[in-house]
């Protein structure tokens, strides 16, 4: 069947389809109730804590206190549930940018479509390493083999034709396509007949129920963090309650059960850190979103914390390393060079997809060998290539004349062609030539046949070696640099392809990539164990003449090795390896579906400095996310500390330095400071000139704690020296020694987050790095009107706070910088040594 004949839909047959069949796509995913994410946040301990804190308050008879608590319970979850709301459309929107996406003619031009979008009668175009959107039939075939053994459970790939008359009684047809199903060689035309839930593969899917995703390591240490605090609040609640108990005994029972209640909840409250896990994800999300804007697009979130420990980055050579686009170079033939361009071109598609044979094309065209002439005659077969054989042919009939035209590598060319020893010496030596030149090589021969003694397979020919053909394929732009930033950072670079082993060296030292002076092939991975290959990676950085398997062992060889690998690839035989990393690359322009379904990161542009920029963005967001983490630790331990010594110091209900309606405030705060202001700050210096961190090494490590306990201390007797100092001044006026020492509580909080943002930088360079971020001004000023108000407007009755003289406020101030700010002088004797 001619191409001309199938005409896609026009626009407006497309919506009266759509409307009639629906999207192609199996099944909606239920989405989750408002009221039930209210109630899934109401029943975290924190939230509990706060509504017993409440009715306390009611049950006390002080309403005005329990509707304030109230509010402040609203406004959390207004806060946790829009933070949810801009989570769930940040990857919404990374799923629509990661939709599956297939090439459609309507309206008589072509187009690429989501393919979800599909309707039945739609023309669609699909080629190697597609997965097949929809069933339908196959109205024209170039080579096209499918692997239906997500059907079928046949692992043999399937060839397929163009539909004809003949009638079988088979279930699959061999001119038909199924969706779920996957191109693993040539190209063709489809005509969709069938979408959604009417597919064969809709209807297995109508009775699979999606499993739940699992959590990541860091999600699981964080959760494992908050249970253990949460314990330990407990644990606490229960100790400061009896305490308190005692200490009122003065009172009636009721009030002493009512007192101890309340002390237990504040303590309780100031120590569960349920920020934890609002910050992972606010983090990971937002961090997903940033990569997306710079063109790599995430698909798993936890592999943004993967690429911060990154030691290993293995990259194919053909469009990673070089620019994909192949040109041919030079001819070298002991025939005639017309000869064997004639041959390279019938050995081609004549449709073709790939690079080389477009190249090889396009160089017959300059020699006045236009398809029209190339093409004239009968193909009668075709050997297709494979990655064992690693050759190709077709049979033509050309007037009276019957010519197998075959093309592949050369060790595989000149292992079924003529010649002797010295000859074939000779021919691999000019090979070697070629290759040391960095260019690819491939070999050409012919066999002059008859049409009924036309060889069953390729391998059963016996050619005459024609020559080779050298293309270059020119390493990219700047990787050269970019593979020197890597390695700086303590990344190794390998080079995995399929490519002759001399011509990746070459490539590879014109790069850059160190030990580049041998490689190993995958014949000689054959003959090794997977002890020995552990062992031998250790010192190659080359990979030549790989095969899916082969690249199965490297990865694993190296992770065995206790490194974490990232793998990129774009063509199915990828797909394996980029499971088996750490960290799977697909590319998303040239990259077959079946890879960038298999890829955790799709790289949008096709380029390899957005690997180092997202390797980058992976270690500025982790260390951002341990920042965040320390930052809680530190904010919580002065909070704690100043609810628990109240009522050891024997202090009553009434004048303790933080109530739980103070604690709640103070979340109010610690939550959008933490989560939004540490998120934006920028990398550190040193950010891509340090080594990579321990994949094992824990989100508090002993020294973070350290940090955070002495900040956390200092904070503490700023605060709540400031706070029994002024009480002792005048016991009736507790509201005045509150007031000072939240006013210190939350100022050093302000300088803390400033403070805190790098490990090198002082306080005043971090605030001057993003002073024109309007976000961040947004937070910290927000921060500022609500203290202001606090203190002089009529709402700190509400909270049993009074007003400040400006001599006090900035008393208040100071202690809070000094508090704080003693770390950058830490900093600065660092620094200097």
């Amino acid at each position: 069947m001619e191409q001309k004949e199938w005409i896609g839909l026009t626009s407006d047959e497309v919506g009266k389809r759509q409307e009639k069949f629906g999207f192609n796509e199996l099944s909606e995913q239920k989405k989750v109730p408002f009221y039930y994410k209210i109630v899934h946040i109401l029943m975290e301990p924190m939230f509990l804590l706060l509504l017993v804190a409440a009715l306390i308050y009611f049950f006390l008879g002080e309403p005005q206190d329990g509707a304030i608590m109230l509010v402040f319970v609203v406004v959390i979850i207004a806060i946790e549930i829009y933070q949810e709301w801009k989570t769930d459309q940040t990857l919404r929107a990374l799923k629509d940018l990661s939709a599956p996406k297939i090439k459609v003619e309507r309206d008589q031009k072509v187009y690429n479509i989501l393919s979800r979008e599909l309707v039945p009668g739609d023309i669609v175009f699909i080629e190697e390493g597609v997965k097949i959107p929809a069933d339908g039939s196959v109205v024209q075939a170039n080579d096209l083999r499918v692997d239906e053994s997500s059907l079928t459970g046949e692992a043999q790939a399937v060839w397929k034709h163009t539909a004809s008359n003949e009638t079988t009684t088979d279930y699959w047809r061999t001119d038909f396509v199924y969706t779920g199903t996957l191109v693993t060689t040539g190209s063709a035309t489809i005509l969709v007949e069938k979408t959604g839930a009417e597919t064969e593969y809709g209807k297995i899917g109508k009775h699979l129920v999606e499993a739940k995703p699992e959590r990541s390591p860091l999600e699981k240490q964080i959760n494992h963090l908050v249970k253990i605090c949460a314990g330990v609040a407990i644990v606490l609640l229960v100790l400061v309650a009896g305490i308190t108990f005692f200490n009122t005994a003065g009172l009636a029972l009721h009030d002493r059960i009512v007192e101890s209640i309340l002390s237990g909840i504040t303590l309780a409250m100031a120590m569960i850190p349920e920020e934890f896990p609002v910050v992972l994800t606010v983090f990971l999300s937002m961090g997903a979103w940033r990569l997306a804007k710079k063109q790599s697009l995430i698909r798993k979130l936890p592999a943004i914390e993967t690429m911060g420990a990154l030691s290993v980055l293995a990259v194919d050579k053909t469009g990673t390393i070089t620019e994909n686009n192949m040109t041919v170079s030079t001819l070298w033939t002991n025939h005639s060079t017309e000869r064997l361009a004639e041959i390279m071109g019938l050995a081609s598609e004549t449709d073709p997809y790939d690079p080389m044979e477009m190249a090889m094309l396009a160089y017959n065209e300059t020699l006045g060998l236009t398809k029209a002439r190339l093409f004239d005659g009968e193909l009668l077969t075709e050997y297709s290539f494979t990655d064992e054989l690693k050759m190709m042919g077709h049979v033509w009939k050309k007037s009276e004349e019957v010519v197998v035209a075959a093309k592949g590598s050369p060790e595989s060319i000149l292992a079924i062609s003529l010649g002797s020893e010295d000859e074939k010496a000779a021919i691999r030596q000019k090979i070697e030539e070629f290759a040391r030149q960095g260019l690819r090589v491939i070999a050409v021969g012919e066999q002059r046949v008859t049409q009924e003694t036309i060889p069953e397979t390729i391998t059963d020919c016996t050619l005459t070696f024609l020559g080779l053909v050298g293309l270059v394929d020119p390493p990219r732009a700047g990787v050269k640099k970019e593979i020197a930033r890597c390695q700086k950072a303590g990344i190794k670079v390998v080079m995995i392809t399929g490519d002759n082993g001399v011509t990746a060296q070459a490539i590879a030292k014109q790069v850059g990539i160190n030990g580049a002076t041998h490689y190993l092939t995958g014949q000689e991975i054959d003959r090794m164990t997977q002890e020995e290959l552990e062992e031998k990676v250790r010192d190659s950085t080359v990979f030549s003449r790989v095969t899916p398997e082969h690249k199965m062992k490297i990865i694993q060889a190296f992770k065995a090795n206790g490194e974490v690998v990232a793998m990129t690839g774009d063509g199915v035989n990828d797909a394996p390896a980029l499971k088996y990393a750490d960290v799977g690359i697909a590319m998303g322009q040239r990259g077959s579906e079946v890879s960038r379904e298999a890829a955790d990161l799709i790289l949008l542009d096709d380029n390899f400095s957005t690997i180092l920029n997202t390797i980058k963005d992976g270690r500025r967001i982790y260390d951002n996310l341990v920042k965040a983490v320390g930052y809680i630790l530190v904010i919580h331990i002065p909070i704690a500390l100043a609810a628990l010594f109240g009522p050891l110091m024997g202090l009553t209900q009434a004048a303790l330095f933080l109530l739980p309606i103070h604690v709640v405030l103070l979340e109010l705060v610690i939550d959008p400071t933490c989560s939004v202001v540490l998120e934006r700050q920028v990398a550190e210096a040193d950010i891509m000139t340090r080594p990579p961190r321990d994949p094992n090494e824990k989100l508090l490590s002993k020294r973070l704690v350290v940090k955070s306990v002495l900040q956390g201390l200092m904070i503490f007797i700023a605060s709540f020296g400031v706070f029994y100092f002024t009480l002792s001044q005048d016991q009736s006026n507790d509201e005045l020694a509150r007031t000072m020492g939240l006013v210190v509580l939350i100022v050093a909080n302000l300088f803390l987050v400033q403070v805190n943002s790098s490990k090198t930088r002082l306080a005043i360079q971090t605030f001057m790095s993003l002073i024109h971020d309007k976000v961040i001004w947004s937070i910290l000023g927000g921060t500022i009107v609500v203290l202001f108000a606090l203190i002089y407007s009529p709402f700190n009755q509400f909270f049993d706070l009074a007003a400040l003289s400006i001599t006090q406020l900035t008393v208040c101030i100071v202690v809070g910088l000094i508090s704080v700010c003693w770390y950058d002088i830490v900093k600065i004797v660092r620094r200097n040594k």
